[in-house]
């Protein structure tokens, strides 16, 4: 058994409500609702925002689907390093995967994040309904994944955009979507350099829709789900799967499955020559290696 099994710590939570749900004007609002360590993605809040995401396909009001994030920042990615980091707990699983508690070493991350990462967000991918996120501040690493599973994204202008995983010698985040959300060259860099990415870069390769002040962010982001509700539902989603097969043909799901592999067998020499499968890299050690990165003090 390694370190990165971390399956004797009790999560603390610091609230019941993760992610908050409400429906105005045929939009179901999906906020994600930890904003004290920036909407970082718990297994607590991953099975929540699948339950909301259930919650507006099965609502016939509901017509569009927007999710952004409460507080400075979209999402800070996966948590690895907060009082609620939950990795030590079952959770009502909803793929044909076994439990990851009982399996040894690597298998134990691999398991896991076959559900609560890479096959959520290929699941949220396929939503019959257009989803939109609505992006302020850091979008970086597993909240790539989220505003990538979208099928807009309209961001702030103070919005930045960000993969740093290869400081734990991880070639990128498990939903591998980088070079079919930018240009190949672009994408390297975007990974192999790990610098944040300011929202109108991102507008200028196509990995964003719209940018807008904070202040009108909202305000941009309704209007566009209010066209999108004005619009025939089975057209949307025709266009939906049209888009999404294009991609798919293009290799996004094949490269999906060699990266994920590839994440994991990185995770795995992590364990091996660290005794952990994030390289001790922590939430306050990779903020510490960002800041020096950028040359902040």
């Amino acid at each position: 058994m390694t370190s990165s099994t971390v399956r004797t710590e009790t999560p603390v939570y610091e609230t019941d409500e993760p992610v908050t749900y409400a429906v105005e004007d045929a939009t179901a609002w999906v906020m994600l609702n930890r904003p004290r360590y920036h909407n970082a993605q718990n297994a607590q809040m991953l099975y929540a925002l699948d339950d909301a995401f259930r919650r507006a396909v099965d609502d016939p009001a509901v017509k569009v689907v927007v999710l952004g994030g409460e507080g400075k920042h979209f999402s800070a990615g996966h948590d690895i390093g907060t009082p609620g980091r939950d990795l030590s707990l079952t959770q009502d699983r909803r793929f044909l995967f076994p439990d990851h508690l009982d399996k040894p070493a690597a298998e134990f991350l691999y398991t896991r994040e076959h559900e609560a990462y890479l096959g959520f967000c290929r699941r949220w991918r396929e939503i019959a309904k257009p989803t939109v996120a609505m992006v302020q501040g850091g979008c970086i690493a597993g909240g790539l994944m989220l505003a990538w599973a979208c099928d807009l994204i309209v961001a702030s202008d103070d919005a930045f955009f960000q993969d740093p995983v290869l400081m734990m010698g991880i070639p990128g985040v498990e939903y591998w979507a980088h070079p079919f959300e930018l240009p190949p060259r672009i994408a390297m860099e975007f990974l192999m350099l790990g610098e944040r990415m300011p929202a109108a870069t991102a507008h200028h390769y196509g990995m964003v829709n719209r940018v807008v002040s904070r202040d009108d962010l909202r305000a941009e982001t309704a209007s566009i789900a209010g066209k999108l509700a004005a619009k025939s539902g089975l057209g949307l989603w025709l266009t939906k799967q049209a888009i999404n097969q294009a991609e798919d043909l293009r290799g996004k799901r094949a490269a999906m499955d060699a990266v994920y592999h590839m994440h994991h067998f990185a995770h795995a020499q992590n364990d091996l020559t660290a005794g952990s499968s994030i390289g001790h890299m922590d939430a306050k050690a990779m903020a510490a290696a960002n800041k020096k990165q950028a040359g902040e003090s």
